[in-house]
């Protein structure tokens, strides 16, 4: 990290009025850690430790810079030229997100969302786009593993059902102004499975916890999810070494696991659980290092 940039955090931490414990509280990275990098005594953080603190202090995303910089890399695509006919979406040229200076958040739509260049991932929930960091390795080892877990049981008793991985889009509320990405699901209903994403509310769902993301994990996308007609969903908190589940069709939510347990899936009446100590090994030396 340049001198420049930590010059930035500094700024912005002033101006939101935080204290090295709020952001501690608020990233997941250790107050000693925070204190060190603004000391100027760590100069090079980890990776995760930098995205962690850059999704508290970065300013918030302008989405019509998003729009001037879509505008200047257009799309242009060729025609298809198979059996004389092309599909609607491959015109010549494709202004993407065109129309984003002229919206306000909670108006954008899944036009909007499909507009967005390839390489910006985001969410879209009620009209608002929620921008989203790349996962770290660790995040895509606890959903890797859990996938796994999950994949094989489904495999060994040859069950209905599919899970799946992020990225898959999920139009949750089956209408056009959210559209989700959770980074494991089980889908036992194929008839929601509409060219190649879903359409409405998966049967089982997680999402692994980050810093930038805690907040709508734990609040908007809980309630959305439990509104939306999801069955169960896991937040993981690698941070606590807690896991947060929700199985909405009883009365005892959240019960709450730690990275020792085996933990059931409720939709399959507890005849899957998932080893969590598979994982454990990986949560305690991402901890031993404050998770830079």
């Amino acid at each position: 990290m340049c001198d420049m940039d930590l010059e930035k955090w500094k700024a912005r931490k002033r101006e939101l009025g935080y204290s090295f414990a709020q952001l501690s509280e608020l990233s997941g990275v250790p107050v000693g850690t925070i204190q060190k990098i603004f000391s100027g005594e760590t100069r090079q953080p980890r990776y995760a430790t930098i995205q962690a603190l850059e999704g508290i202090l970065k300013p918030p995303v302008r989405y019509s810079e998003i729009a001037a910089k879509a505008q200047e890399e257009s799309c242009v695509m060729e025609e298809a030229l198979a059996y004389g006919t092309k599909r609607p979406e491959d015109d010549c040229v494709r202004e993407a997100a065109a129309v984003y200076g002229a919206k306000k958040q909670g108006e954008y739509t899944l036009e909007d969302y499909f507009a967005l260049p390839d390489d910006q991932r985001v969410e879209l929930i009620d009209g608002v786009i929620y921008d989203m960091a790349a996962p770290t390795l660790l995040h895509q080892r606890l959903g890797g593993e859990i996938h796994r877990q999950i994949a094989n049981y489904i495999m060994e008793k040859k069950g209905p059902c599919v899970p799946f991985i992020a990225p898959v889009d999920v139009q949750l509320d089956r209408d056009n102004k959210t559209m989700v990405q959770p980074d494991v699901g089980i889908l036992c209903d194929w008839d929601k499975h509409r060219n190649g994403r879903i359409f409405g509310a998966p049967d089982f769902l997680v999402e692994v916890i980050s810093p930038s993301t805690k907040r709508k994990d734990m609040t908007l996308k809980l309630y959305k999810y439990q509104n939306a007609g999801v069955r169960e969903y896991w937040m993981i908190d690698l941070y606590r070494q807690a896991i947060l589940t929700y199985f909405f069709e009883a009365e005892d939510y959240p019960v709450i696991y730690g990275f020792r347990d085996c933990i059931p899936i409720r939709i399959y009446g507890g005849a899957l659980k998932i080893d969590m100590s598979t994982m454990l090994p990986w949560i305690e030396e991402a901890a031993r290092d404050g998770f830079d």
